[in-house]
């Protein structure tokens, strides 16, 4: 018996086993029906796709056999991985020198047969393991029954190559996943910090102009007075931020029970410092079975642009909410300045504002439209906007029914 030598890229071709994680893993069909396929296209009683480590033959599948690996030093694949044709193949192991006295070929089911096909690595041109077939008679592969089995080491490879993709995807995910994490407790831990010292120059300005107005000429004081809007500012660009930052998280399976009548009169209440400003709300239902933090979010950050965006001495608001089989189709419409068409493409994208200003001379964040296209993403939802210069603006998104 002749041991099988050792690959001249040893280490590299283990790195390269390695780098597919597919020793000891648990059977899987797809490998288990190629092995099936080569037993019956060659006609033998025995196929493996094994794979050879430091010191052993594994197989993650086999077809009639009962063992799940062997030793190196007798194996026949390990002379086969050696083999620069990439094809190896064994008629009579009795009268070739590297398998007599070779335990394999002994006993009362010997091995006498051997065709085996080297898993190449693409990238590396080096070999990880074998599809072979094997048979307790001597015989010969014809050139149909070759080309089969080097196609379906071909195939094996495929699903090798696969599998090593998803195990990146998956480790790229988790990465990401983390980064993300991090990234949030960042900028929660920053946003939070940052709100205190605004805080302060908020308060302090007050005071300021409180204590000192009568010491402090009037430009000092609109300097003063401009330093505390700022801060305020600031100070909602941030809070802004959070929200937006916490919109997809959310999206849970919170299944409340949101009488129309009440959601009418709250979002009313909220409105009712706003002058000359009108709400209706129509429904075809009752109650809604939904998120209620994700609606009302949804809803405000629409009325107030609605609000902000109008030019009208009489602003009126109608909302429909029309529940279908599946989902409920929610509107709301204005009668506030309108977007150009080329602007309805931009207004859902974060820190986009198409407005110089709003109707009180403010700059608008780009933030609010920003958080109910993520609102409603989150939700499996969808939002879309049909708008007339002059005229108003339509929003309309659909929310699955949780009921």
């Amino acid at each position: 018996m002749i041991t099988p030598q050792i690959h001249h890229a040893e280490f590299k071709r283990l790195q390269v086993l390695e780098s597919y994680s597919i020793l000891d893993t648990l059977p899987e069909e797809d490998y288990d029906n190629l092995a099936a396929i080569a037993s019956q296209i060659c006609d033998t009683p025995i196929a493996i796709i094994g794979f050879i480590d430091a010191n052993r033959h594994w197989f993650k599948s086999r077809v009639g056999t009962p063992l799940n690996e062997n030793s190196r030093d007798y194996s026949f694949c390990g002379h086969a991985i050696n083999d620069n044709q990439n094809i190896f193949i064994v008629p009579d192991a009795r009268v070739d020198d590297r398998f007599q006295d070779n335990p394999i070929t002994k006993g009362e089911a010997p091995i006498l047969f051997y065709a085996g096909v080297s898993l190449i690595d693409d990238a590396t041109g080096l070999p990880v393991g074998t599809i072979c077939v094997l048979d307790h008679q001597p015989k010969n592969l014809s050139e149909g029954q070759i080309n089969s089995l080097q196609a379906l080491s071909r195939q094996t490879m495929k699903l090798l190559e696969l599998r090593a993709n998803k195990l990146k995807l998956e480790k790229n995910i988790a990465l990401l996943e983390k980064k993300n994490q991090d990234l949030e407790r960042f900028s929660y831990s920053a946003a939070h910090d940052l709100k205190s010292p605004l805080s302060n120059i908020s308060g302090l300005s007050t005071v300021l102009i409180e204590s000192y107005e009568n010491k402090i000429d009037g430009e000092a004081i609109e300097v003063i007075g401009l330093i505390k809007s700022s801060a305020l500012k600031l100070k909602e660009m941030i809070d802004n931020l959070l929200v937006i930052s916490k919109a997809e998280s959310v999206a849970d399976t919170s299944n409340d029970e949101v009488l129309v009548a009440t959601l009418e009169t709250e979002l009313k209440n909220l409105l009712s410092f706003e002058e000359n400003c009108k709400i209706v709300l129509s429904s075809n239902v009752v109650a809604l079975y939904i998120n209620k933090t994700i609606l009302e979010q949804i809803l405000l950050n629409l009325i107030s642009n609605a609000i902000k965006y109008n030019n009208k001495e009489n602003i009126q608001i109608t909302i429909s909410i029309n529940a279908e089989a599946d989902s409920y189709i929610i509107s709301v419409q204005d009668n506030g300045l309108g977007i150009l068409p080329e602007h309805q493409k931009i207004i859902f994208d974060e820190f986009e504002v198409v407005a110089e200003q709003d109707r009180f001379g403010e700059k608008g964040s780009g933030i609010g439209l920003a958080t109910v296209k993520r609102l409603v993403d989150a939700y499996k939802g969808t939002i879309q906007v049909s708008s007339e210069i002059g005229k108003g603006s339509l929003f309309t998104f659909n929310l699955p029914r949780l009921k």
